[in-house]
């Protein structure tokens, strides 16, 4: 399980249960990489910004907004939409080619500018595809989401 800092932004109280609305910034590697200024992924980043990320989490704990808390993220789930988002657009674009290579060319009777189209539609397909996959087990996430520990009092 990966951990993260969260600060509690909203807290919500029903039947003795607290739910807290917790929310932590997405933090890269590249501000305590020396090659930052050189790095195309370090400027990409710092001109980007820093992404919120907000879950909604079931406690028996009573908490205040503006405290720190530490929270647990299922390792599985985060792995999944990686390979979502960088393998299925590859998938599609390898199957896009063989259809095209197999079926669609001797068909049609053309060149393999079919397969190359066929291999750029079908990526673009791809990638349209993985976003709402991603998303799903992104819901999936928010679910599995776990508060671990209340690291401080409010920040003023």
């Amino acid at each position: 399980m990966m951990t993260a800092l969260a600060t509690v932004t909203l807290v919500e109280h029903s039947n003795g249960i607290h739910q807290v609305q917790v929310s932590c910034e997405q933090q890269t590697s590249c501000n305590s990489c020396k090659s930052q200024k050189s790095c195309g992924t370090g400027m990409v980043s710092k001109a980007l910004g820093s992404k919120a990320h907000y879950w909604k989490i079931n406690t028996n704990q009573s908490l205040q907004e503006g405290q720190i808390v530490e929270i647990g993220l299922p390792e599985k789930s985060i792995v999944l939409s990686a390979l979502v988002v960088y393998l299925f657009p590859l998938l599609t674009m390898i199957l896009g080619s063989l259809i095209a290579q197999v079926w669609l060319r001797p068909l049609l009777n053309l060149g393999e500018g079919i397969v190359i189209l066929m291999f750029f539609l079908s990526g673009a397909a791809g990638i349209y595809f993985a976003k709402p996959m991603t998303q799903w087990l992104e819901s999936k996430v928010d679910n599995e989401v776990s508060l671990i520990r209340v690291l401080g009092q409010p920040i003023t």
